[in-house]
């Protein structure tokens, strides 16, 4: 068992609180990324979704998991489950610095996790208070104009990656 978590930064003009709408452990929100074989090596050809509230069964018949697949290569069973509360929203001070954000941690057996894509359904917050729902990140980057705030806001460079937890 393999532990994923997907860490994410970003550039964030005037904006802090990066994170999926209903918050990281938000049940509705999808993540999209290709799983690469842990026994063959082979990395999927489209993005697979994931999201909290959609389970099947287990194949080994314990519990439940959000994705049970088989490798079209070497027919490799694996899953993947999703492991709430790790999450944090993106602030303004780890993007100014550099740093990355967890969102959210997955259980990976068979399979890696590779190429977060990031889509639609984000939220963050201006430095002076205004909120922005439903951004859609999908084509890499968001760009507004604050009114209370009388300034700019955007979202650029956007980053994300798969780091090993034990």
């Amino acid at each position: 068992m393999v532990n994923y978590l997907l860490m994410i930064t970003a550039e964030l003009e005037n904006l802090t609180d990066l994170q999926p709408q209903g918050g990281c452990d938000d049940p509705n929100f999808s993540y999209y990324f290709k799983l690469k074989c842990g026994n063959c090596g082979e990395v999927t050809q489209k993005e697979t979704c994931v999201t909290l509230n959609e389970t099947v069964p287990s194949a080994k018949g314990k519990g439940e998991t959000n994705l049970s697949q088989k490798c079209k290569f070497c027919s490799r069973e694996g899953t993947v489950s999703m492991i709430t509360g790790r999450g944090r929203p993106l602030t303004q001070e780890q993007a100014e610095a550099g740093k990355y954000a967890p969102l959210m941690s997955f259980d990976c057996r068979g399979f890696e996790p590779v190429g977060f894509l990031f889509g639609s359904s984000w939220k963050a917050e201006s430095l002076a208070g205004t909120k922005y729902n439903d951004i859609d990140l999908s084509g890499g980057e968001f760009a507004e104009y604050d009114e209370k705030g009388e300034c700019p806001v955007m979202i650029s460079n956007l980053r994300a990656k798969f780091d090993v937890v034990k």
